[in-house]
């Protein structure tokens, strides 16, 4: 019987989770892991032994050199035959994201839920926020609030943030597709495409009500998917949850 995979240990999740060739719009995909990302990262932009990098990783040295290899196949791959590649899965660990701010104790029967926001209302674009509200639900009822801030977070970051927050899902307007891979990677939930007040999405959502678009997307490299407040999106459509 083979034995199980040992988690690899991710220092953090990557900030930017899609590549794409400018003169393909149609180009197939390359599905790298995080884990493959990580042993690119520590050995080739670090500049660490294999040694190190299987340490950093709590991994053997030929299982950091099997990811290696398979990972720089890939980038190969995606270089040579202009394909896209998406970073996601894996058998990983990621290890804690730090956080500047006081954030109120979740409780262990808790589901914390994260918001976009802006002066009450669901900011539209989630690599933008500058902010999210975070309610706590216990029993479908709200019992916490909390506003905190983004702390200038990039797209990729902004799931580290929620992660090291305890969120369980974030409910938000329009994201983009790394993001999407970055917060489901996170183990968040996500309810995309949903537009006015935080507090009345908030309670929506603890009572099992929340209207919201699972295809909501917004992509500012080229071309928009999903209403993100920017001019040019598209228009959401609320389905039932």
């Amino acid at each position: 019987m083979p034995r199980p995979t040992r988690c690899r240990r991710i220092e953090k999740l990557p900030e930017y989770r899609s590549f794409s060739p400018d003169d393909k719009a149609d180009a197939e995909s390359v599905s790298m892991t995080i884990d493959e990302y990580e042993a690119l990262r520590l050995l080739d932009c670090e500049g660490l032994t294999q040694e190190m990098c299987a340490m950093k990783m709590n991994i053997s040295r030929t299982t950091v050199t099997a990811i290696y290899d398979s990972a720089r196949k890939k980038v190969a791959d995606a270089l040579v035959n202009g394909k896209r590649i998406l970073i996601t899965g894996g058998c990983c660990e990621f290890g804690p994201v730090h956080m500047d701010q006081n954030i109120i104790e979740k409780g262990s029967n808790i589901l914390r839920i994260a918001v976009t926001y802006e002066n009450g209302q669901i900011f539209q674009h989630f690599g933008h926020t500058e902010q999210f509200k975070l309610y706590d639900v216990e029993d479908g009822k709200i019992v916490n609030e909390q506003i905190i801030s983004s702390n200038g977070s990039g797209h990729g970051a902004l799931a580290g943030l929620l992660m090291a927050a305890d969120a369980d899902c974030l409910i938000c307007g329009g994201i983009g597709m790394g993001a999407q891979m970055a917060l489901a990677d996170a183990g968040i939930r996500l309810f995309a495409g949903v537009h006015g007040s935080c507090d009345a999405a908030a309670r929506a959502l603890a009572e099992g009500m929340l209207q919201y678009d699972p295809n909501a997307r917004c992509d500012h490299h080229g071309h928009h998917e999903g209403n993100c407040g920017h001019s040019g999106c598209g228009e959401n459509k609320c389905h039932e949850n």
